[in-house]
């Protein structure tokens, strides 16, 4: 009997250590902020959209990747995604998600709105030339490399980073997220830095 009790004690001390921890923030806050790009691509509707200019919200997530990506842009979305989910309604709404191409070639308005509304229909997505894209990622740090059509057909994109950048509302990029990051930890990051306001 006495290990049955030990056992019941032993279980409700991880239950109650396991719920009842501080929330931690996982995510790298820049000491240095990145003043979000001028530079004017299109949305999925054909309109010009700046990171500076039109992010309006408390905090914009931006990811650069692109649709025919095989794994980690994927990976990525659906953490992003699941994440927002996560959010309570008041939390979700002071949050915008913009996905910015690195392949415009074959990401036309279409692919884009048609990949974007797989993960939220409010995600904004964003093309152009990709001189113009590279010119946008510069600013935030996030590499992007020339793509080149193969002779089989297919694409050699070269790379493109694979970290998702938090734009305020003062336009400055204040926060990175790694590709491993979960949707739990991008749920209680975005709760902690919108209750830092």
């Amino acid at each position: 009997m006495r290990g049955v009790v030990l056992g019941v004690v032993a279980v409700l001390v991880l239950l109650v250590s396991a719920c009842g921890g501080p929330e931690e923030f996982t995510g790298a806050r820049l000491d240095q902020s990145y003043a979000a790009p001028t530079v004017e691509l299109t949305d999925t509707d054909g309109s010009p959209y700046s990171l500076a200019e039109d992010t309006d919200e408390p905090l914009t997530l931006v990811f650069f990747g692109y649709t025919h990506c095989p794994d980690l842009c994927p990976l990525v979305m659906n953490n992003i995604a699941a994440g927002l989910n996560r959010l309570d309604d008041d939390d979700r709404e002071q949050v915008g998600m913009v996905f910015v191409t690195t392949d415009p070639e074959r990401d036309d308005a279409a692919a884009l709105r048609d990949y974007l509304d797989g993960y939220g229909e409010d995600f904004v997505g964003l093309t152009g030339d990709l001189d113009d894209i590279v010119a946008a990622g510069d600013p935030l740090h996030l590499y992007v490399n020339d793509g080149k059509r193969l002779p089989s057909g297919g694409y050699d994109l070269g790379g493109h980073s694979t970290f998702v950048l938090g734009i305020d509302e003062n336009d400055e990029a204040v926060v990175v997220w790694n590709q491993e990051t979960s949707a739990a930890e991008y749920a209680t990051d975005i709760h902690l830095l919108l209750s830092e306001d």
